[in-house]
């Protein structure tokens, strides 16, 4: 649809790249680049063998070939298309090709969103840029001692959760051992004691489908059932044991009131609630570690990575302003939303819930318990990346896998 000049503007748009075109000398322009013919663009290293290799291809199916131009890496893409006679009958940067693709798009959301985070996620097209990634460790691939047994960890669902399979699939990578336990294994008493695991893990999805808000419904139980209260209670304490939360599982961590401090104040209490865009937000974003006391992300402190979110309730909200002023103080919010320079942001929608001061983790002080937002269990693997950069092509594993790594490490030396 559009023709050539559509197609190359979208191949700019998905690459971030730019494209220097020529126009054919005996042919007009307008028909030539908005014709709807059928009709492929490829684009191939610059190598003689690959420009052989793709017209030969398109030789035996009986299709014509013709070379229209070069991918352009320049630091501000643009899509040119110029003339034989050296003429540029048109000329734009990509942010500006992708302002004009998306407002269709960005039309429609005003009316189906926060009016003001369309528009910011408008403007931000203009000044989209490769992500600033940085690693502050080596990932490295995980080493698990063949006589030592594996630490046990309980990955705790409830109905409604949709991310237990790829947490467990996280950790026995890493060399723990996963067990599978359901809320209703514990309320109906098949489960009654914690003792033999290292980790509660509590992963992703919609418990009870949200509809007593996030998480609440699966908080219920554990907050009003005695003997399961003082379950999670007795593990909590033990000074061997640590905890996971993660979307909604960090709702639930907040819920039961596990972090920041154990039994806070109702009143006091942080709580993740309705994202400031008033929609489900499902998107890949930048975090940067900061340093904290949390043994699951030791050693990565300082890193900027990608990763997957998917929450309409992950704005950070705190009832006490004195709470944040603490958690600040004692660095128990190891994990913050970043723009595109590395930067914390509160921006839509590099910051996709309106989180404060980008603010997407809450830890203890001992470090053990550790409640995020986003889904590391998600991108463990490099191919989960949808982008992956270029000086990183020679990394076996995702940077994501040190996490898991880290809690296996802790159990086998405490």
């Amino acid at each position: 649809d559009g023709g050539l000049l559509a197609t190359l503007a979208e191949m700019c748009i998905a690459g971030n790249r730019g494209a220097i075109i020529f126009a054919p000398l005996e042919t007009a322009p307008i028909p030539y680049f908005f014709s709807e013919e059928a009709g492929m663009v490829f684009e191939f290293p610059r190598e003689r063998e690959a420009s052989r290799r793709v017209a030969t291809v398109l030789h035996e199916f009986h299709m014509s070939d013709l070379i229209i131009g070069s991918t352009d890496s320049g630091h501000e893409p643009r899509l040119t298309v110029i003339t034989n006679s050296g003429k540029r009958i048109f000329d734009h940067s990509v942010g500006e090709l992708r302002v004009w693709w998306e407002e269709t798009s960005s039309r429609l959301e005003t009316e189906q969103m926060n009016p003001k985070m369309a528009r910011s996620e408008h403007d931000s097209f203009a000044r989209q840029k490769i992500p600033a990634y940085r690693l502050s460790f080596p990932p490295r691939e995980s080493e698990i001692p063949a006589r030592i047994p594996r630490p046990k960890v309980a990955i705790v669902r409830e109905e409604g959760t949709n991310g237990e399979r790829e947490m467990a699939a996280a950790c026995f990578m890493a060399g723990l051992e996963p067990w599978d336990i359901a809320m209703s294994d514990i309320l109906d008493g098949r489960i009654t004691t914690f003792d033999d695991f290292r980790g509660l893990i509590f992963p992703g999805g919609f418990s009870f489908a949200d509809a007593f808000a996030s998480a609440k419904g699966w908080a219920g139980p554990i907050l009003f059932n005695p003997r399961v209260k003082k379950m999670f209670d007795v593990f909590y304490t033990r000074s061997d044991t640590f905890s996971l939360g993660v979307c909604n599982g960090c709702q639930l961590m907040a819920q039961i009131g596990w972090v920041p401090w154990k039994d806070m104040m109702e009143h006091s209490q942080p709580q993740f609630i309705h994202n400031t865009s008033r929609r489900f937000e499902s998107r890949w974003v930048a975090v940067k570690i900061n340093p904290s006391p949390s043994i699951l992300l030791r050693d990565m402190e300082n890193s900027i990575l990608g990763i997957h979110i998917a929450h309409g309730e992950g704005r950070l909200m705190f009832p006490n302003p004195k709470i944040a002023e603490r958690i600040r103080e004692q660095n128990l919010a190891p994990l913050v939303y970043v723009d595109a320079d590395g930067n914390a942001t509160e921006n839509y929608p590099e910051n996709p819930n309106g989180s404060p001061e980008g603010w997407t983790a809450l830890c203890t002080p001992d470090g053990r318990h550790l409640a995020m937002m986003p889904h590391p269990e998600r991108c463990f693997l490099p191919w989960q990346w949808p982008w992956w950069p270029p000086n990183w092509k020679n990394l076996e594993v995702s940077p994501w896998l040190r996490m898991f790594q880290n809690a296996a490490d802790w159990c086998r030396k405490n």
